[in-house]
């Protein structure tokens, strides 16, 4: 017997203070079928979160107020959004700053300038790693 179920859409939140970013990276995303909203403060993205309930997080390390590691920190302390997986996507040094992103609870690191496939593969890695 052939049963008919519906896949469900991941849902993406992208937060970066640079709204051609966000913009950017969601119009990608959507064109490539997932539900996505951004957000562009850091306090107002953990909120989003809780509230959003996304599969995956993309996060800006460089922010003001509240950077990407203070955001992942928070994210990682609540047990409702602990095992999210956050993706940084930031223009910040790997070399000087990819354990420090590791240690706030961050899954994966992408240095900018980046390309849209790119980011879409590592996505589908992440999305297809948490779903097995």
């Amino acid at each position: 017997m052939f049963l008919n179920k519906k896949l469900k859409t991941a849902k993406i939140l992208v937060i970066d203070d640079e709204p051609e970013i966000t913009d950017i990276v969601a119009t990608f995303l959507k064109d490539a079928g997932y539900e996505v909203l951004t957000e562009n403060s850091g306090a107002m993205g953990v909120e989003k979160v809780k509230s959003f309930k996304p599969d995956l997080v993309i996060l800006d390390i460089m922010m003001p107020f509240m950077d990407g590691y203070e955001i992942c920190e928070e994210l990682k302390k609540n047990r409702h959004t602990e095992k999210i997986p956050v993706i940084f996507l930031t223009g910040k040094d790997p070399r000087s700053d990819e354990g420090r992103a590791f240690r706030s609870g961050g899954d994966l690191y992408v240095k900018k300038p980046f390309s849209c496939e790119r980011l879409l593969e590592i996505v589908k890695i992440v999305l297809m790693s948490i779903n097995k």
